[in-house]
């Protein structure tokens, strides 16, 4: 449904009251079946494949197409004036095995982003109710973290672009410590959504940490090899 609200950082006016009204009547009628599938909120950052260290905090809203492929729509944040900026797919070992080998150097791996607790799937937080979540969240982690993903990002909020301008940007994740401002980047994030890094680091001890394939995570190897 539509806003009547306008973000003060895009261009236009507040959407028209006639255009709120149409649009809240489609939304009662139409049936979003796409956006309908939508079952999980993920945050964490994004970084540029041509650019590494500079990075977007991103809000992914993902679904299952099947159980080896899922698809995510990417916002700059979790509310209702939020901006599309991008899209991620995200498919299991077996398949991305099967891909070429240049095809293969577009793709991320999930393995620090769940291990560091810099990935997270925000909820509840108050007490009873947050341990219950952070169990499941846990449990999901333990499928994400041997996927390998492939982002595009299309709008360059974080240099304050008022428009989706210039072509889709290959993103990367980040993969180990040093390569940017973690503490400082992630600890506001978690302010934003009462979560604890650290604390979801301990948790995730335990968890198995799979092979990365030697072709992903290709921006990294390049800057190193610099």
């Amino acid at each position: 449904m539509a806003t009547s609200t306008a973000p003060s950082n895009i261009p236009g006016g507040a959407v028209p009251t006639e255009d709120v009204v149409l649009e809240t009547g489609a939304s009662l009628m139409q049936d979003f079946q796409p956006t309908k599938q939508l079952c999980a909120h993920l945050n964490a950052f994004h970084t540029y494949a041509d650019e590494p260290g500079r990075y977007v905090e991103t809000n992914h809203y993902c679904a299952h197409l099947t159980e080896d492929v899922r698809q995510c729509i990417l916002y700059d944040g979790p509310g209702p004036n939020a901006r599309l900026i991008g899209i991620e797919y995200m498919i299991t070992p077996k398949l991305y095995a099967t891909l070429p080998s240049e095809e293969r150097k577009l793709w991320h791996s999930h393995v620090y982003e769940v291990k560091s607790g810099m990935l997270v799937m925000p909820g509840p937080t108050a007490p009873g109710v947050r341990q219950a979540w952070e169990a499941a969240e846990t449990q999901e982690m333990k499928h994400v973290i041997g996927l390998y993903g492939k982002v595009y990002h299309l709008w360059q909020t974080d240099r304050g672009d008022k428009l989706p301008l210039g072509e889709p940007k290959l993103m990367m994740s980040f993969t180990g410590e040093g390569q940017f401002d973690f503490a400082k980047a992630v600890g506001e994030r978690d302010a934003r959504f009462g979560v604890d890094w650290k604390r979801k680091k301990e948790l995730r001890r335990d968890i198995d940490v799979p092979q990365i394939h030697p072709d992903a995570d290709s921006a990294w190897k390049r800057r190193n090899s610099m």
